[in-house]
């Protein structure tokens, strides 16, 4: 079974990013040989519209059959809602409160994100997990793109 692997739009636009480009390109190469099943949002979709075409075009080349579309429901609508009441996040950070609720309600198996300030940081994955944990939700996995890499063994 493929992993199901929610990225934001921050692993989208750092394959154009000097500081993330060489690791972003490495973990599109594992989505190009679909490796996973990739997963956007209706609030990765708003973030993107915004974005330069040559970022929306890479988001495009994501093989079809790999690629899922989910919705922000009231489920998840509600779940953001409480990392913001509970401090995790502040009320700017609605859109990464979304994409961790969407991630986490959908049962992913890890979202993946460039975001360390609010999204892949020890301690709000910590608090996210402590949440999803009292309100009956699965444990989520937050990771960087660098720990898809696939680094060769001359064991």
């Amino acid at each position: 079974m493929k992993l199901r692997v929610y990225i934001d739009t921050s692993v989208v636009g750092g394959y154009f990013d000097e500081e993330f480009e060489a690791v972003t390109k490495l973990f599109f190469d594992r989505i190009f040989c679909k490796d996973f099943l990739v997963y956007f949002s209706e609030i990765s979709e708003a973030e993107l519209s915004l974005a330069p075409d040559f970022v929306r075009e890479l988001k495009a080349k994501i093989p079809e059959d790999c690629y899922r579309y989910l919705e922000l429901d009231d489920e998840a609508k509600e779940l953001a809602k409480t990392y913001i009441q509970e401090k995790v996040l502040g009320k700017a950070s609605l859109d990464d409160a979304y994409h961790i609720a969407i991630a986490t309600i959908n049962r992913l198996d890890v979202l993946v994100s460039w975001n360390f300030k609010h999204i892949v940081n020890y301690d709000k994955i910590k608090l996210f997990n402590s949440i999803n944990l009292k309100l009956g939700y699965p444990l989520i996995e937050i990771r960087s793109p660098k720990e898809f890499i696939k680094h060769e063994s001359n064991e």
